[in-house]
């Protein structure tokens, strides 16, 4: 075991253990679909400040990019949606939602469907609202989601995004083993792998995680493919590259009193909690 990786492991009896909805099942609390539906405001708060819930659901067809287990999208059911697909390319999410969408009441407006996010099974201007939550960060080609959602989109509706930037605190994605804020900065990825294989070694899913989380390449070399370093720069590239000018862009600061820390440049990425940003449909007209 390197040295890098005792002191990470290290680390986690000097930093808060964070709350996670993968420890959270494993305990018996609440199952991960349950814990994003308790959690289904926290999905759209950062957009409260332009636009309200019935603004953005209320008698819309919803679409629900990378939806995990999908009790984000029930959420957008219980804000009036007239119905919310939710589009998830892990298969064995679709059992969790369906029947979290059945205790809920919500079978009749919502769909669960597997599928990649560059390649959806639906028409052109299929929907109102498109919401892409804790998502741009993860796809390995987020121009060809956002590509799909501008096709999806219908003239008159929005498409809503917000993501955690790659230097936030916890964006390296692995706070539910390991507890030390920013530690990418500090260690390399190589490192951050190992001790997390060695964090999560005991538990009943750990197959499932390091699964979701590594990817190993013909060289035999285990690369972190759960993520794709989004960071703020790389999105604004991104969106002026495709020729797209939100209609609303806004960085929330980690903290009201860290906001001066979250406007200087070299500071930025480190102390912005989320981008949010709508692009209208309209620019297709």
């Amino acid at each position: 075991m390197s040295i890098s990786v005792k002191l990470i492991k290290a680390t986690n009896k000097i930093f808060k253990k964070q709350l996670h909805p993968f420890n959270m099942q494993n305990d018996g609390v609440m199952t991960y679909a349950r814990w994003q539906f308790e959690k289904g405001h926290e999905t759209v708060k950062h957009f409260m400040s332009k636009y309200t819930e019935s603004e953005m659901f209320e008698g819309k067809d919803v679409l629900d990019m990378g939806c995990g287990a999908a009790g984000k999208s029930l959420y957008y059911v219980k804000c009036g949606a007239r119905h919310v697909t939710g589009a998830e390319i892990v298969a064995h999410y679709e059992d969790e939602a369906n029947d979290l969408a059945s205790q809920l009441g919500y079978s009749d407006r919502f769909t669960f469907v597997c599928a990649s996010a560059y390649e959806l099974p639906f028409e052109d201007d299929s929907f109102d609202t498109i919401i892409m939550n804790d998502f741009m960060e993860h796809v390995d080609r987020p121009e060809a989601a956002l590509r799909e959602a501008l096709r999806l989109i219908r003239p008159d509706g929005r498409i809503y995004i917000n993501f955690p930037p790659y230097y936030h605190p916890f964006g390296f994605h692995m706070s539910d083993a390991v507890n030390m804020p920013w530690v990418h900065a500090f260690f390399s990825e190589k490192a951050l792998i190992e001790a997390y294989k060695e964090l999560v070694a005991d538990l009943p899913d750990r197959d499932t995680r390091l699964a979701f989380r590594f990817t190993e390449g013909e060289d035999g070399v285990t690369r972190y493919t759960y993520i794709n370093k989004m960071t703020l720069k790389r999105f604004k590239k991104m969106l002026r590259d495709m020729g797209i000018k939100p209609a609303w862009y806004s960085e929330v600061p980690l903290r009201s009193i860290l906001k001066p820390l979250a406007k200087i440049p070299g500071f930025r990425e480190f102390f912005v909690k989320m981008a949010v940003c709508s692009i209208s449909g309209e620019r297709k007209k």
